[in-house]
């Protein structure tokens, strides 16, 4: 299960940076797609944090230079690589939400969220980018793992 979890965190990091990447590119890149990708790699920090019980100075929607966001994409890949290394997945984590409301969560269900979420935002992305008349990335997992032959 845990290799599950790590293919998917490595199709997370790799297309979260291609969107980076192509976002630098685009002279006045879409607001909104700028706040996402943002998002994305905000929220993944703090779920990381939660994780390790860990404090965190970052705002769920705050915004970072593009140019920035591919260093903090890679630590919170490679703090999730550790997180699946060395803690059990079935281990509960209460959290408080940025609205303030505590829940429980097991570590497996954090990881697959951080998973989903990044997909889920990726593809109003891709929708801002088509609203733009900006050719959009194909992120689909499927497109990740494909094989020629």
């Amino acid at each position: 299960m845990k290799l599950f979890f790590v293919q998917g965190l490595e199709y997370t990091f790799h297309f979260n940076n291609k969107v980076i990447d192509a976002l630098t590119e685009i002279n006045n890149p879409p607001v909104k797609s700028v706040k996402l990708i943002n998002h994305i790699v905000n929220s993944h920090e703090i779920w990381n944090s939660r994780i390790e019980d860990k404090n965190y100075n970052v705002d769920v929607w705050g915004i970072s230079p593009l140019q920035d966001l591919k260093a903090i994409n890679e630590v919170n890949y490679y703090n999730s690589l550790a997180i699946i290394g060395n803690l059990d997945f079935d281990k509960q984590i209460t959290y408080t939400n940025t609205k303030g409301q505590t829940y429980i969560n097991s570590i497996q269900d954090i990881l697959f969220h951080v998973i989903n979420h990044s997909t889920y935002h990726r593809g109003q992305i891709a929708s801002d980018f088509k609203n733009n008349d900006i050719t959009p990335l194909v992120t689909d997992y499927i497109f990740y793992k494909r094989l020629e032959i």
